[in-house]
Parts: C-alpha cells; sequence; structure tokens
C-alpha cells in the first residue's frame, strides 16, 4: 500500500474507532485490570480482561478518557487480542511497540498485526507514540499484576 493509502486508512481507522469504539465498558469480574496514565497529553485508560485458567483472554475491555489516537489503539486492542493467549498477546505487544517506534516495518517484515499496521507510521510523531501504546502498556501490566501504568 502507498504510504498516501496508508494515511488515509490511518485517518479512517482512527475517527471510526474513536466514534464507536469496541468494548468500550467496565468489566465488573475481570481477573487482570490496569490503569494507564499519559501525564504529558491527559489520557487516562482502565484495561479489564477475563483470563481463564488455560490463558485464554476471555474478555477484554477498556474506559476512560483519551486522545482518539489513545481511544483508536484501545478499541483496536481489545478486538484484536479477544481469544487469543497470554503469550500470543504479548506477542503482539512487542510487535506493536516495534511498529510504532519504527523498527517495524510492516511493507518487508512479517508480522501478526494485521489492520494494527495502520499505526506504522506514526513514529514519525514522537508525541503520539505515547498516546497509540498506553493501552498497550496498560494491558502489559494487567498480565504483570500491575495496578498501575505511567507512559512517562
Amino acid at each position: 500500500m502507498s504510504r498516501d493509502g496508508r494515511q488515509e486508512l490511518y485517518k479512517q481507522v482512527i475517527i471510526s474507532h474513536n466514534k464507536k469504539p469496541f468494548n468500550f465498558k467496565k468489566i465488573d469480574n475481570a481477573t487482570h485490570e490496569a490503569e494507564g496514565y499519559n501525564p504529558l497529553c491527559g489520557d487516562h485508560l482502565h484495561v479489564y480482561l477475563i483470563i481463564d485458567p488455560q490463558d485464554i483472554i476471555q474478555d477484554l475491555s477498556f474506559e476512560g478518557d483519551g486522545c482518539a489516537i489513545s481511544k483508536a489503539s484501545a478499541s483496536m486492542m481489545t478486538k484484536t487480542l479477544k481469544g487469543k493467549t497470554v503469550a500470543e498477546a504479548k506477542e503482539y505487544f512487542g510487535q506493536f511497540h516495534r511498529l510504532i517506534i519504527g523498527e517495524l516495518n510492516p511493507d518487508n517484515e512479517e508480522h501478526i498485526l494485521g489492520k494494527l499496521s495502520v499505526f506504522s507510521g506514526i513514529w514519525h510523531f514522537p508525541s503520539r507514540v505515547k498516546c497509540a501504546s498506553l493501552a498497550w502498556h496498560t494491558m502489559k501490566g494487567a498480565l504483570d499484576k500491575q495496578t498501575s501504568i505511567s507512559t512517562e
């Protein structure tokens, strides 16, 4: 896909997921949860997971306030990781992190990110990398039983 095509798709995805985010709710019986905060821009999210005894993410959601990029990233994360194992979620985390800091080129490298690759150009805007990564760091923190995550 051309860079212009990817930028247009990126805009459409961000707008769509910001207006109608998937899994935007609190899970009352979560087995894992964490709170994430980006002090630079004020994004503040809670991530909730239900992980079964076989380490499968049965349910995953988020709630909170954030910019369009933060909300869209969280929405896409929850949609992608539901039904995956904890190990798979951590692999997605690693690849997504590499993508948004410019270390993974989705056009030249094999990856599992699928639609998440629309975030590939965000590394050109360093202040937005933390917006895109907040939900992911918070999800990983919840998996690691950390309850509070800051992207300082």
